[in-house]
């Protein structure tokens, strides 16, 4: 196998999980918690949560700008219809078996219709997910073996990796960086061909980026002459600027009944539901079946209640209400750039998603960004995700988030630019 733009070996996950399962060999068992569980890293905001209540506790008054969590209400017409179907006595049994309400499928497929233009069958195609984590984490339980290659890239989503790492899976990281506007290449020879599954998230957490039909093409291209699945995280197809992200399913060369690809969608970001946990995947009709049978024998599924009010949801995704929350993220989104601009830190303005990645201020040399977070927060009381934490290759960049109320935000900049 040779080595270019993917690194080889494997990911922090798999890393850690190759010490633990050793060490389980030779040492006795004193610890309760599987070898797979030991050797995952602590999750990225399970720790930062820590050090945010720590210095609350401190009597510190704290602004955070670390997990995307929207500050807005959810919107009346959602919680309207949740409180009428939760009183229905067919929504208070068992959740819908078989991948979902024929409502919220049908809902689901009919939003690719009119957004993407991407025709799709609701029964086939389409399943609920109790959040798109939930399926992005469960994906490898479904098409992968254990000793499989996953592709992903570096840095991402830390879910990708964990998900795959808990799947007995060999992860192997696509280098991106600003050169390549965050996003892998995949013209020439490239390692790990016989990879069998390959992750792409844009708008990108946590850089932001966007992608074109022309990037999913090229991906599509590439794994389909080495029978790769390719999975799209399309959490914030939503929250755009000007121009509106695409679909995988947009390309040319993307075809649900032949193409073995996937995407993820979440209604959390767009109607302010995160805690509602749901949303859905659209794919090939296999990988669908192969996920759906996963989850039928590991959960219940998602509240009847809560699948009826996201498919009104998803049939009144261009509501003002909706354009309201992305002219809200604009404003802040140009308030933040000035601010960490202001600051001395590098900022290339987003296309969409409510991230800010942001280049730390140099300082004889740029600064790491564990020990930038570190000083916002015990300095300035302002949280921000240090790009580390995500990967090596994130070393020098924070990752803000759009989600605090204006006013505090504004505070927030002022005090890193003071700190």
């Amino acid at each position: 196998m040779s080595r270019s733009r993917f690194e080889p070996g494997v990911g922090a996950a798999a890393r850690h999980m190759n010490r633990a399962m050793t060490a389980t060999e030779t040492t006795p068992r004193t610890d309760l918690r599987s070898s797979r569980l030991r050797a995952l890293p602590p999750f990225l905001f399970d720790e930062i949560d820590r050090k945010k209540r720590e210095r609350l506790a401190a009597g510190a008054d704290v602004i955070n700008l670390g997990v995307g969590d929207p500050d807005q209400p959810t919107p009346a017409f959602i919680i309207e219809e949740m409180n009428r179907a939760m009183r229905e006595p067919v929504n208070q049994q068992y959740p819908a078996v078989g991948g979902g309400l024929r409502v919220f499928r049908e809902a689901a497929a009919e939003f690719m219709r009119r957004r993407f233009g991407v025709v799709v069958d609701p029964v086939r195609h389409v399943l609920c997910l109790t959040g798109s984590k939930d399926g992005i984490a469960h994906l490898p339980w479904a098409v992968t073996n254990p000793g499989d290659t996953v592709l992903v890239p570096d840095p991402a989503y830390p879910v990708y990796e964990i998900g795959a790492a808990l799947a007995g899976c060999r992860v192997v990281r696509m280098p991106v960086g600003r050169e390549t506007g965050w996003k892998p290449r995949f013209d020439g020879e490239l390692a790990a061909d016989g990879a069998r599954l390959l992750w792409v998230n844009y708008p990108s957490n946590p850089t932001a980026a966007s992608a074109d039909r022309a990037f999913y093409e090229s991906v599509l291209g590439w794994a389909a002459s080495r029978g790769t699945i390719v999975a799209s995280d399309l959490a914030y197809s939503e929250l755009y600027d000007a121009d509106k992200p695409v679909s995988l399913w947009e390309a040319r060369n993307a075809d649900v009944e032949r193409t073995p690809a996937v995407e993820f969608h979440s209604l959390s970001k767009t109607f302010n539901m995160t805690g509602w946990r749901i949303g859905f995947a659209v794919g090939h009709a296999r990988i669908i079946g192969a996920l759906q049978e996963v989850k039928s024998n590991v959960d219940s599924g998602t509240f009847n209640a809560i699948q009826v009010a996201g498919a009104l949801a998803l049939r009144r995704f261009d509501d003002p209400i909706v354009e309201r929350t992305r002219a809200l993220y604009r404003e802040r989104r140009t308030l933040a750039v000035a601010g960490l601009r202001a600051a001395g830190c590098q900022v290339d303005v987003p296309d969409a998603g409510f991230f800010i990645w942001a280049r730390c201020p140099e300082s004889g040399g740029v600064r790491d960004s564990m020990g930038y977070a570190a000083d916002l927060l015990e300095r300035a009381d302002v949280v921000v995700v240090p790009g580390a934490g995500f990967s090596e290759r994130g070393r020098e960049y924070i990752r803000v988030s759009l989600t605090s109320p204006t006013g505090r935000l504004a505070e927030a900049m002022e005090r890193i630019q003071n700190q």
